[in-house]
């Protein structure tokens, strides 16, 4: 019997990202919605980021490849896609590339797929996959060209950053140098099958203290998934990219998250300097 483990395993990479492609090609998005929305609060602080979720082939092995944060930037020691903060200039410019098929990125099916969402929703896919590869390309040194679009993610909202996320997803087409920037520490893969696995996922418990209010500490738990090195050592994934793949999964592969609160309790105790950290970002540019 087929399970959510195997659905991809047996197949080759072409099957895989087949399979993903048609699946985000027609799954609703919210980019236009979410967007105009940004640039009318744009004088309150809402801002919006575009980042990729990359998947690569070793064998007919998949694995996500995400970055873990370094000490200077906030959210210090998470695992998170590559990505930032959208550059009106820079991104719209890259667009252009992007729209005409100048730059090869996006191409054939996925192509078509975006194309048939409308003309603003397929422009403005590819304002966020500019400003994602351009963000990539800056904290990894990942060559643009290296990397074939596979299709959009729904956004995801920030309500403590004020920022939306405009995921998209990307395989990388080959084996590449890391050159991380000082805002990544270093660039973690985790196996897809990993997130199939219900013993990989656990209960992370954060202690942290309110930024407004009473000042309290508050403790809370949260979903994550606990994945181990080839040196012995765990990296946990939770949060807002813990839940961009959530959706990722249940979109492509049907499946739901396990009970994580019967899973291994993780403690955690956030620094007071865990939300500190600016990326100036620029003009919310029209999506026309």
């Amino acid at each position: 019997m087929e399970t959510p483990a195997t659905r991809f395993s047996p197949h080759p990479s072409l099957d895989l990202t087949a399979r993903i492609t048609e699946a985000l090609g027609v799954t609703p998005i919210d980019y236009s919605e979410r967007y105009e929305t940004i640039r009318g609060g744009r004088k309150e602080g809402a801002q919006a980021a575009g980042v990729l979720l990359l998947i690569r082939m070793e064998g007919n092995t998949p694995f996500l490849q995400l970055i873990k944060r370094s000490a200077t930037v906030a959210q210090p020691g998470d695992l998170s896609c590559p990505g930032g903060m959208l550059h009106g200039a820079i991104d719209v410019a890259f667009r252009s590339l992007l729209c005409s098929g100048a730059m090869p990125v996006i191409q054939g099916r996925p192509r078509e797929l975006s194309r048939l969402r409308g003309h603003l929703e397929h422009r403005l896919i590819c304002l966020f996959l500019a400003n994602a590869l351009r963000e990539t390309w800056e904290e990894l040194g990942l060559n643009p060209l290296r990397i074939r679009f596979l299709g959009p993610l729904p956004t995801y909202s920030l309500i403590l950053f004020r920022r939306t996320i405009f995921p998209l997803m990307g395989m990388v087409d080959a084996p590449w140098m890391f050159r991380p920037n000082r805002e990544v520490a270093r660039v973690v893969e985790i196996p897809l099958a990993s997130f199939f696995a219900e013993e990989s996922y656990g209960r992370y418990v954060v202690t942290y203290t309110e930024v407004s209010g009473s000042k309290e500490e508050v403790c809370q738990d949260f979903p994550c998934l606990i994945h181990r090195e080839p040196d012995g050592t765990e990296e946990i994934l939770w949060g807002a990219t813990f839940y961009i793949i959530m959706k990722m999964l249940k979109i492509v592969f049907d499946f739901d998250l396990p009970d994580w609160r019967k899973g291994r309790p993780i403690k955690r105790s956030l620094r007071a300097d865990y939300l500190t950290g600016q990326r100036s970002a620029g003009r919310i540019p029209p999506t026309d």
